[in-house]
């Protein structure tokens, strides 16, 4: 090094010795590739080796591409690298179809190709359905056909138009879409446990159903409104009937007991009156012509209430002159006494 702080190189100045290097170790390197291997491998099968079903779904386990085991909600073990393989699937969860429309929550558009069908009158109708589904076998919906649910997209859509094809326009719009949904569901439900695709249908609904003018819909309107109003009044005819019932059976009751009454009072009268009878005959055997001449005077008496009674004791023979009016004779006697 120069005083103003350069360097200067001279050739023929000597080099100080290099220093030897060391030989590698490849025995010690090879170790540690080993271990950094292992703890890869460790990290790799701790990775894989283990993994977690959530409650709404389960899992299908295969080995070597063959399906081995299914399970349920949990953390389970599995073979690492590949050996074995999980598929998670949405068992517990209900999933939808929407035929003639689709919906975000927000939006409503409608479908014309899926929703406008004939019916069996030869009336066009649109018609909106909703589809409810769920998974029932996971192995079946994974491998036993490519695209489960467009196949039951494609079935569902083929009764439907099946089954409205064979109703009449009225049933379609009015009150006949509980049996359209039945009938639905009931052919579609056969027709899915024949494919065996893992695939159960949980409900068939109608969202919405009208014809395709704006003059038959008021029209149906007018009809349905009519209905409703036939409806509110039979349900005014039956609550009126139910108010009126009870006081007409209390009416009834209390004619029931009035008459009951009567019919009891009657009996006893009639009992009253032949033990009067009896008793009457009985002093009648004893003395006929007493007994006689007594229900002779007392029938006068009853018949003719203003009539007076004189009654002549002296029998036969007597020397009583019988004259006529005998009261007015009686009241001169006295008058001169």
């Amino acid at each position: 090094m120069e005083e103003n702080g350069t360097y200067s190189w001279n050739p023929n100045q000597q080099q100080p010795p290099k220093k030897p290097k060391k030989p590698v170790n490849f025995k010690r390197a090879g170790g540690t590739i080993l271990a950094v291997v292992l703890v890869l491998a460790l990290l790799i099968c701790g990775a894989t080796c283990f993994y977690t079903v959530d409650d709404k779904q389960q899992a299908v386990v295969t080995t070597f591409g063959k399906v081995t085991e299914i399970t349920d909600a949990g953390v389970h073990f599995k073979l690492p690298f590949g050996i074995q393989q999980v598929q998670k699937v949405d068992v517990n969860v209900y999933q939808k179809i929407e035929l003639g429309y689709s919906s975000d929550g927000k939006n409503y558009n409608v479908n014309e190709s899926e929703s406008t069908m004939i019916t069996g009158d030869y009336n066009i109708v649109n018609v909106d359905f909703f589809v409810e589904y769920k998974i029932s076998d996971p192995v079946q919906y994974l491998y036993s056909s490519n695209d489960p649910e467009l196949i039951l997209r494609n079935l569902i859509q083929s009764q439907v138009r099946n089954v409205v094809g064979s109703s009449t326009v009225d049933a379609v719009l009015t009150d006949g879409k509980e049996n359209i949904q039945m009938q639905v569901k009931e052919l579609v439900a056969e027709i899915l446990q024949e494919y065996d695709i893992g695939l159960t249908l949980v409900d068939v609904k109608i969202q919405d159903a009208e014809p395709p003018t704006q003059e038959v819909i008021e029209a149906f309107k007018a009809v349905e409104t009519a209905k409703q109003q036939a409806e509110t009044v039979i349900n005014d005819a039956k609550a009126y009937q139910n108010a009126q019932l009870p006081q007409a059976q209390a009416e009834a009751d209390k004619l029931i007991q009035n008459a009951e009454y009567l019919r009891q009072k009657r009996i006893n009268e009639a009992i009253e009156q032949v033990a009067m009878f009896e008793a009457m005959y009985a002093e009648y055997a004893q003395n006929p012509g007493i007994t006689r001449s007594r229900m002779y005077y007392e029938a006068i008496s009853e018949i003719l209430p203003g009539v007076k009674l004189y009654i002549n004791t002296g029998g036969e023979g007597s020397d009583v002159q019988m004259l006529l009016p005998l009261d007015k004779l009686a009241e001169t006697t006295g008058g001169a006494n």
